[in-house]
């Protein structure tokens, strides 16, 4: 599958913070955030902002295993939770990330969780981990949400590789139980731009699922406006909160949302 290329994806690391501080302007960082409960808006950012401190430090030093984040500077964030303090460290963070996901280019051996172990890895990782969690923020403070059409459909990509990396490596994930020949889901943007394939098939089979851009008959499609799809796919929004359409066997839409994750 066509990724968006490194460059671009060193861009987004920066633009998707831009944005993220942009959503974060006047907010209440104690607020609870519903989509991540055991977190107030505050302690977001800092996951959020740690993430990329962390897979930043994996690259600039080739780290050929995992790095605690206790060895990585600044990793959370400034003491206290003063607005400006918060916001200060994130323009660091995202200048710091993309100037060293940029150096380092795609191919730099990296240790990785998943099978790509590379800098180009972390420097997608990243672009995503933002913009979801730039979701969750808008989603706890109130204010509108939007992201760019290649990047929402790049983001249902690097899911499903993620779910189905998950599903081959780790029995005891629940990402173990979708599988089941005889079922499958159709996921349909109905406003992607003209050129962008923005539909998705997954296809269940006995020992797991498969799948790829493209329209087929499904055993249950989620439908909507990519946005909205992309956040129902990552469980952010409820697939009966009047924003998409949910046709066929719901039962089996259920039973993916329940159980796709990578660790």
């Amino acid at each position: 599958m066509t990724t968006l290329g490194h460059e671009r994806y060193c861009d987004e690391v920066v633009r998707q913070i831009d944005l993220l501080r942009a959503t974060l302007t006047g907010a209440d960082l104690s607020l609870t955030v519903p989509t991540c409960p055991d977190w107030t808006l505050a302690e977001l950012v800092r996951h959020t902002g740690g993430a990329v401190r962390w897979s930043e430090r994996l690259v600039a030093t080739r780290a050929e295993t995992d790095i605690p984040d206790e060895d990585v500077p600044e990793c959370g964030g400034p003491e206290g939770d003063d607005p400006a303090a918060l916001d200060a460290w994130l323009a660091g963070t995202a200048e710091l990330g993309a100037r060293t996901f940029r150096a380092a280019g795609p191919d730099a051996p990296v240790w990785s969780w998943a099978d790509d172990p590379s800098a180009g890895f972390w420097a997608r990782r990243m672009t995503h981990e933002l913009a979801v969690h730039r979701a969750d923020a808008a989603l706890a403070a109130g204010v509108p949400y939007a992201i760019e059409p290649d990047v929402a459909a790049d983001a249902i990509d690097e899911w499903l590789d993620l779910v189905a990396f998950a599903q081959r490596t780790d029995p005891e994930d629940s990402a173990a139980e979708l599988k089941g020949t005889g079922r499958s889901i159709q996921l349909h943007a109905t406003d992607a731009p003209d050129g962008l394939d923005a539909e998705w098939f997954i296809e269940f089979g006995d020992d797991g699922f498969t799948w790829w851009r493209g329209h087929a008959k499904a055993t249950v499609t989620l439908r909507g406006p990519l946005t909205e799809v992309l956040l129902a796919f990552y469980r952010r929004r409820a697939p009966d909160s009047g924003h998409v359409e949910v046709l066929g066997e719901r039962e089996l839409l259920d039973f993916w949302l329940e159980r796709a994750s990578f660790g």
